[in-house]
């Protein structure tokens, strides 16, 4: 996986920095697994704006994936790696032996032609998707669940992944991407690996038209507007706008939001750390 610069040609090449999609083997996806994925412009069922700054964007398919990886035993040749433009990470195409076709979120050195398989049995390679329980401590993995059965929650994007550090009875201790520490129960799956296209934090869209096409529209600051508009509007000339606040009024900076009782805490051993 690498990037590509431009030549400034252009305003709009001088920044732009995006991948060059050499890992990619697909250029249309597979029909079965696919489906026409609506856009609702930030509206809701009656029409009222609810979400400011969406709209507009190319239209897309939305790529069934598999975040259970529930066949077990049975292997799978990867058969393509395609683009989703659902997600920051690269898609796997699967063949399984038994004739199913599958989609994964593609890991890091995932090659066309390689055979993966899930299930408690399965070896701690690449691909493969195993109980935390049975994983290595040390191993790096990724598409981890939280509850047993209910499909992959955590450490989906591009270029990620998480840590197993260590095991508490039932439990395996997790050092997540943010920093946190958790317990997560040892008959959870995930996969080993990281998630691949590592360089997409590096890229850069180079000008304002490519954020419209992912259906991002212009986003304007609360210090401009009028004190009616937002709590940080008005003043006279360049004010700072006082205490960050979102246009509800709730501090936007530092604000805690999870609920201190919240049943879940007691899995957490340290929190992330602050940036």
């Amino acid at each position: 996986m690498a990037v590509r610069k431009f030549k400034p040609t252009t305003p709009g090449q001088r920044h732009k920095i995006i991948g060059t999609f050499e890992e990619i083997t697909a250029s249309v996806p597979e029909k079965s697994l696919t489906c026409g994925k609506l856009s609702t412009g930030g509206r809701n069922n009656t029409g009222k704006m609810t979400m400011r700054y969406l709209g507009g964007g190319h239209k897309r398919k939305f790529r069934f994936i598999d975040f259970k990886r529930e066949k077990d035993g049975v292997p799978a040749v990867v058969k393509t790696i395609e683009y989703d433009p659902n997600r920051s990470a690269r898609i796997a195409l699967l063949f399984y032996a038994d004739g199913e076709k599958r989609y994964i979120i593609a890991p890091n050195g995932l090659q066309v032609g390689q055979t993966v398989v899930s299930g408690a049995d399965a070896a701690p390679e690449v691909g493969n998707t195993l109980p935390l329980e049975n994983i290595p401590v040390g191993t790096v993995i990724h598409n981890i669940e939280l509850r047993p059965g209910q499909g992959a929650l955590l450490v989906r994007s591009a270029g990620n992944f998480a840590q197993l550090t260590s095991r508490e009875g039932r439990y395996c201790v997790i050092k997540l991407p943010s920093g946190e520490t958790r317990r997560i129960l040892g008959a959870c799956k995930a996969t080993v690996g990281s998630v691949g296209n590592s360089d997409h934090a590096l890229e850069s869209s180079g000008k304002a038209g490519r954020s419209r096409w992912l259906g991002r529209r212009p986003h304007n600051r609360g210090v401009v507007m009028n004190p009616h508009d937002h709590p940080m509007g008005g003043g006279e000339g360049r004010q700072s706008g006082g205490h960050p606040r979102s246009r509800k009024g709730l501090y936007a900076k530092g604000l805690k939001t999870r609920s201190p009782k919240k049943q879940s805490n007691k899995y957490i051993i340290e929190r992330a750390k602050k940036k």
